[in-house]
Formats: structure tokens, sequence, C-alpha cells
């Protein structure tokens, strides 16, 4: 058997969902941990729909998923090009011997007489597909259709009868009566090509051997294995790889086996959709989930392995991943789980790694320069092991430190109505004269507010919450005698005495 080939060939018209992501993983672990090749191929024959951002986001994440390919854009390959839309000579030399062969037929119905056909199976009680009415029609009566300026469309004739069975490495040996696959289009009126044709040519021109997708695809299996047949026979497909340039089949290719994997599913036990929170996978960057941790999680929706934790490395997933531990049954994606294992794994990360990790989100903030100065880097440095425990995600880290990366204090009202009133003023005054002298280390920082809540007879809380809004402008922020021992003392006194003489002035519009 040949080392695997195989591929993820996304549609770009939008962003990469994460069911999306966890076809790419599965299929990207099972070539690398078995010595095989993974094609990145560009799904694009609908002009209507792709677009090149896009194209650019699915790139984007899988890169920081950490997927790389072996043959596909920004890398290339000797099977290319590998956008369909660039291969449209080969798929129409295709379709022409196909036709020449009478294994596809010109049809000729508008869309009206298809929606009627379509109703009066309903009506009937019938299988709603194509009833084949175009089969046989005479020269004579498809050059009527032309007259009345009708473009036909290409479709595959199934067999009458008979059924299909393959081996499907998740769900075992499956079986479809021919009876219920309809006649399909393999090329629309206007000349452009579908699903069907192109990934049906694409993978046998390619060499894949092994095709691992969504369930909700298995539906399609009989129809290109149909193809593939058709493909082969009487060397339709090399002759046309020959004639328009292209680089012959792998000599040790053979037509694809298949894993059809489990939907993911939110928690009410339906397709996972927007309605249930963020399904693209650069949501999940954009809210500070780990690469790491995003593709772990997604490992485990669906599969399963041996051992006494759920926590594995890349390097271990690939050492492990098999598809007979793939299971038939939806997929639970928890996102309160994937929250918990993300904290889980920012705890683990050295001050100097939470840093780096954080970086990219405080230049997206605007708080930072790219690249950030020496003396912005040193800040961020000081307040990851305050930030570490206090964070599930990286991106929740910004609304806590910002303060820190701003020349100015931006008050949040509710802070401001809660903590500046009663005695804040007064407590602000004395907080701004002991901090001035105080030795400006977090211990001492910390018992200068205790003796200062004594002597004013306040708790400690009443205490330090005066000061943390006005230096940060929120009553939320990591543990303050720490936070204030890594700000410039000059910085820290100046915003509690502009605090405080703001309040003096007028008391509602600090």
């Amino acid at each position: 058997m040949p080392a695997p080939r195989v591929r993820f060939c996304p549609a770009p018209s939008g962003w990469l969902h994460v069911g999306g992501a966890r076809t790419a993983l599965y299929n990207w672990l099972h070539a690398r941990g078995n010595g095989g090749a993974f094609v990145f191929r560009i799904e694009d024959t609908d002009a209507a729909r792709a677009t090149d951002e896009s194209m650019r986001g699915m790139v984007a994440s899988l890169r920081f998923l950490g997927l790389d390919w072996d043959e596909g854009p920004e890398v290339g390959g000797p099977h290319g090009p590998y956008r369909q839309s660039e291969r449209g000579d080969l798929y129409a030399a295709v379709t022409a011997k196909l036709l020449q062969a009478g294994a596809v037929y010109d049809a000729y119905e508008t869309a009206e007489e298809l929606a009627a056909q379509r109703a009066e199976a309903e009506r009937e009680r019938r299988p709603p597909g194509y009833a084949g009415g175009h089969r046989g029609l005479t020269d004579e009566q498809r050059e009527a259709f032309r007259r009345e300026g009708r473009r036909p469309v290409l479709r595959v004739r199934t067999p009458d009868e008979g059924s299909v069975t393959f081996d499907d490495a998740v769900r075992g040996p499956v079986t479809f009566e021919w009876s219920s696959i309809a006649d399909f289009v393999i090329e629309r009126a206007d000349g452009t090509h579908t699903y069907f044709l192109a990934n049906a040519v694409d993978d046998l021109a390619m060499g894949i051997n092994f095709i691992a997708r969504g369930e909700d695809l298995l539906s399609a299996t009989p129809r290109q294995l149909l193809l593939y047949t058709l493909l082969l026979r009487d060397g339709v497909l090399d002759d046309a790889l020959a004639d328009n340039g292209y680089p012959a089949r792998p000599a040790d290719a053979v037509p694809p086996a298949f894993a059809h994997l489990p939907l993911l599913v939110g928690e009410d036990r339906k397709p996972l959709s927007k309605r249930h929170g963020s399904v693209a996978v650069d949501e999940f960057r954009r809210q500070g989930f780990l690469p790491e941790v995003l593709v772990n999680f997604l490992a485990l929706c669906g599969w399963s392995y041996d051992a006494t934790t759920e926590r594995f490395t890349v390097d271990e997933l690939v050492e492990r991943f098999s598809f007979d531990r793939v299971g038939r049954n939806p997929a639970l994606f928890d996102t309160a789980k994937l929250r918990s294992l993300n904290g889980d794994r920012i705890k683990e990360l050295t001050d100097a790694e939470l840093a780096e990790r954080l970086q990219p989100y405080l230049v997206e903030a605007g708080l930072l320069s790219n690249p950030a100065t020496p003396a912005d880097q040193a800040l961020l440095l000081g307040f990851a092991p305050l930030l570490r425990e206090r964070i599930q995600t990286l991106a929740e880290a910004v609304p806590l430190i910002a303060f820190a990366f701003r020349d100015e204090v931006t008050y949040d009202d509710r802070a401001v109505a809660k903590h500046l009133k009663d005695r804040a003023g007064e407590v602000l005054d004395r907080a701004a004269g002991a901090l001035a002298d105080v030795a400006w280390d977090g211990d001492a920082i910390l018992a200068t507010f205790r003796a200062l809540a004594a002597e004013l007879g306040v708790g400690l809380g009443k205490a330090m919450q005066p000061v943390r809004v006005a230096v940060t402008g929120t009553d939320v922020s990591p543990p303050l005698p720490e936070t204030l021992a890594l700000l410039d003392r000059a910085t820290v006194v100046g915003r509690v005495r502009s605090a405080g003489a703001r309040l003096a002035q007028a008391p509602d519009t600090v």
C-alpha cells in the first residue's frame, strides 16, 4: 500500500469552520504519522462565492494551527495548479471526452421546469432527484432547444439498477442502491464545473488515495466513485492530462479510500453553528486560545485514545492518531472544556513565553508598537506572573493591563461611581503622599496601604480601590501593590494626584 496522499480542499467563501479545521487536522495527522503527503487544494470553481480574502483567511488559519502542507498555495508542487479556478481547461477536456464516450448527456430543462418536477415528485411521494427526462433526446430535440436559446448542463448517467459498496474507515461497509442516486450535473450551463467533477478529476490527477471528510458528504461518495470509474475507463483522464500539458498521475496512484467523520455538535446536539457561539478558527485566535490547545481539543472531538490523560502534544497526536479510533456518533464541541484546557496551559507557560504570546494581542489593540520597545517588553514580562492565574485566554489579559501602556487613564463610569465617593478624596490625597516616599516594591507598597487603612480607620479595600481606579481607570486589575511596583513611580503618583484633584473640583466627572 503506498504512503497516504491526503487532501484538504475548502471552498474559500468564508472563514475556516472548526469542523473543517478538524477535518484538516485528521488528514494532516494521518499523513504525518504514516510518511505521507498533505495536499492543500482550493475549491473555488464557484466564482460567485469564492474570494481571495477568504482564501488568505483559510491559509492564515491553517498556519495558526501549525498545519503545514506539502503541496498547495504558497508551496507549489508537481501536480499544480492547486486552485480549481485555474484548472478549467482540464475539466473541459475531461467533460468533452466523457460526452464523446456517452457517459454524460446534455440536459436542457430550465430552473422552472426542474422546480415543477420536484414539486410533482413531492406530491406523488417520489424521491425528489432528477427524473432523467432528457436522457434520450434526439439530435432534432437538442437542436430545437438550442434554437430556443437554452444552454444545457451536462449530467452523468447513473446505473439504473444494482448497488455500490465501499469500506469506510470510520463507518465500515456502506452500501447505496443506484436507484436512489439520480443523474447529477458535472458542468453547469455557463460552462463551469461542479464539485463532483472537479474533485474527482483532481483527486485522481494528484494521486490522492485517502479522503477524510465530514459525514454530511457521505451521500456524495457514490457519485465520486462512479466518476473515478468513468475517468479511468479508456484513459479518459490520462489523455486529458497529456493533451493539456498537465503532469501524469503518480505511477502508484489508486482510487481513494474514504473516512467520513462524525459531525461536531453543540450542547443542544445540533450541528455546530454560530448560534452556539464562536465557530471560526480565526475567532478562537482573536479570543486568545493557544493553537496547541485548540489542536489537542479538536483531535479529541471524535477521536479517543486509551490513556489516562486527554492532553497530548502535537508529536504525540502524530504518533497515536488512527482512524480506527474515530467514533461514529456526533462529537460534542464543549467550549467550557476548551476554555478550561486553555487556562491550564497558560498557567504552565513561563513568564517569557506568556509575555511573547500576549504581545500580538496588545499590538492588535494598539497598545504596543510592532516591534515593541524594550521598555514595553520589560513591562509586559513583569505583568506575566500577575496574569497567569487570572486569565483563561490571552485576549482576556488586554483589558486588565491596557492602562499600563496608555499615557492617559480611561475611566470606567461604574468603577468611578462605586469607589470615588465618600472619603475617596482623602484616601487619594494621603496615598499620593505616602507612595511618593515608599520603597518601590510590592511588599513595601502593600505595607503602605495597610498603614493608610489603619490611619483612616477603613478597611484595606477602601484604602486600595480608589487608588486602583485612579491608576487603572477600573476596579479590576492584577494585584495592586505588584502592579504599581511595575509602573514608574511618577506615573502612579501623578495619576493619583490628578484623580484626587478632579474629584475635588467635580466629583461626578473624574
